[in-house]
């Protein structure tokens, strides 16, 4: 044998002596390749660097699908959801549910709205400006109710001892101080207007009436 047939044997054999395994080498490629595009180190060791790109992929696809959930769908599902209605078909089955449930408010016609008052004058025999007028009728149950309920503001004083007085809190004060205006008849609250002035400060009243209830 030739010395460069030797020389070749040896150094072939040392390359097959320093190699890797086929193994090893694929693993510290997949390493390298994870390392270089995963984006967290838990992700660096719980999967393969050739199903990273897959995994972003999927992710991607994933989130598409929820911002539009036709996408990816077959012609024949797109036809059906297009030509059945099923969207419109699901939102009618919940309405159809909920008709048979009772409501979870009250509204009308079940709230009828019934005044407070109950007419029974305390307000008025305790006003000491005399600023309270009420006339009341009754019904056929046996009950009163007020057919009339006028306020004077030029003579009310402001003491508060109607609203003490009544038992069904019907008459409050509220937060408005300007009384300011161009006719004396403004002046002068019938129970439409009264009404009228509760509804617009419901909540203010309510809120009053919960601080209060404490000293009552």
């Amino acid at each position: 044998m030739s010395l460069a047939a030797r020389l070749t044997m040896q150094q072939t054999a040392a390359r097959l002596f320093l190699r890797p395994t086929q193994s090893q080498s694929t693993l510290a490629i997949r390493r390298i390749v994870a390392r270089t595009f995963s984006t967290s180190p838990a992700r660096l060791y719980a999967e393969h660097a050739h199903n990273h790109s897959h995994s972003v992929a999927s992710a991607s696809s994933s989130s598409d699908n929820y911002v539009n959930p036709y996408k990816g769908q077959s012609a024949l599902d797109k036809a059906v959801h297009l030509f059945f209605f099923t969207e419109i078909l699901r939102g009618m089955w919940i309405v159809m549910e909920q008709i048979f449930r009772p409501p979870y408010t009250i509204m009308y016609p079940f709230e009828k709205g019934e005044e407070r008052c109950i007419a029974c004058k305390l307000c008025e025999a305790i006003c000491p400006a005399q600023a309270i007028t009420i006339e009341s009728e009754a019904r056929q149950d046996g009950s009163r109710r007020t057919t009339k309920y006028d306020i004077d503001m030029t003579k009310c004083i402001y003491c508060g001892f109607c609203q003490e007085a009544c038992p069904v809190d019907a008459i409050v004060e509220t937060q408005h101080h300007e009384y300011s205006t161009d006719t004396r008849e403004e002046l002068l609250y019938n129970k439409e207007k009264l009404l009228s002035n509760g509804d617009r400060a419901e909540a203010e009243i309510a809120a009053n009436l919960y601080a209060d209830h404490v000293y009552r």
